[in-house]
């Protein structure tokens, strides 16, 4: 089985570039090494060196491999287009600076869906026209990742977003074209959403070009759900828990990927807070080790 492990900043509690809580990159990167991974994700872009030569160094210090990018910007705001955009073309550019292959698109937390996070029933839909609008800007930056710099694009469903629930990744899946728009499967997104993260890749894994490993905590799913936890408040209170300690059946998503042929990246990303001084060497060991525990 082909399948290369790797790990992600947002595992360090980076959620956004400019936070001043965050870790130093070299720190994120000494610990992804150290706990045995040989890859990692980019970031939020400017988290990093966006100076090719500088990542090329810090990278090849510790023998790893860059993955990909998430562009985790509004996508549901018109308004807030050209910070999408700006967005997309940096981590494009980065991207292919260390030949990387996956771009990933999510939409970012909106007020209008955070409180209804895993209660599908409840969540405000967009009207047709604005589905329409949010649909097509998708697909813009999707066909710009695929045409333009040779990138294999997924969407990523998030909490909080206007992509979280099935039926609107689904939909999206049906509207956009495939040769552009692949998905990258958060198995703890999906489960946080109420889903089954193992029937949906059963059904989606000719598609599903990328995984990100994240599992969830149950009871703190349902404390947070019912209560109408903040996102980051949720991360804070532990949802993302260790690999393997949540509902998501990982020897499972491993023989969905292994009946289907799956190669590439898989990437751990376990959402912390960073002000909980969370041990982040740690958590990384243990997740790794469960993986190769259960054959990853």
């Amino acid at each position: 089985m082909s399948i290369r492990i790797g790990n992600a900043p947002c595992s360090w509690g980076v959620e956004f570039a400019q936070d001043p809580r965050n870790p130093t990159w070299q720190h994120v990167l000494t610990e992804c090494a150290a706990a045995g991974y040989t890859g990692i994700e980019l970031g939020p872009v400017g988290f990093m060196p966006e100076d090719p030569a500088v990542l090329a160094e810090g990278l090849a210090a510790h023998d790893l491999e860059l993955i990909g990018g998430v562009v985790f910007r509004p996508f549901h705001d018109a308004a807030q287009w050209d910070d999408v955009m700006d967005g997309a073309v940096r981590t494009c550019k980065a991207l292919v600076a260390h030949g990387a292959r996956h771009l990933v698109l999510i939409d970012s937390i909106s007020p209008r869906r955070a409180p209804t996070a895993g209660r599908a029933g409840e969540a405000e839909q967009m009207d047709a026209g604005e589905w329409a609008a949010f649909r097509d800007r998708i697909a813009m930056v999707a066909r710009m990742g695929a045409e333009e710099y040779g990138l294999t694009v997924g969407i990523h469903a998030h909490a909080g977003g206007f992509i979280d629930f099935e039926p609107e990744l689904e939909r999206l899946l049906d509207e956009v074209p495939e040769d552009i728009l692949k998905i990258c499967f958060d198995t703890g997104h999906h489960s946080y959403a109420g889903y089954d993260p193992v029937a949906f890749m059963k059904r989606h894994m000719g598609r599903i070009s990328y995984m990100h490993f994240k599992d969830i905590d149950p009871a703190v799913k349902a404390r947070v759900v019912e209560n109408r936890t903040d996102f980051y408040k949720a991360c804070g209170d532990g949802i993302f828990c260790n690999l393997g300690q949540g509902d998501v059946d990982f020897p499972a998503v491993r023989q969905v990927l292994l009946d289907h042929g799956f190669e590439g990246w898989c990437t751990v990303e376990q959402d912390c807070d960073p002000t909980l001084d969370p041990d982040t060497l740690k958590d990384a060991k243990v997740n790794r080790d469960y993986l190769q525990s259960i054959g990853f």
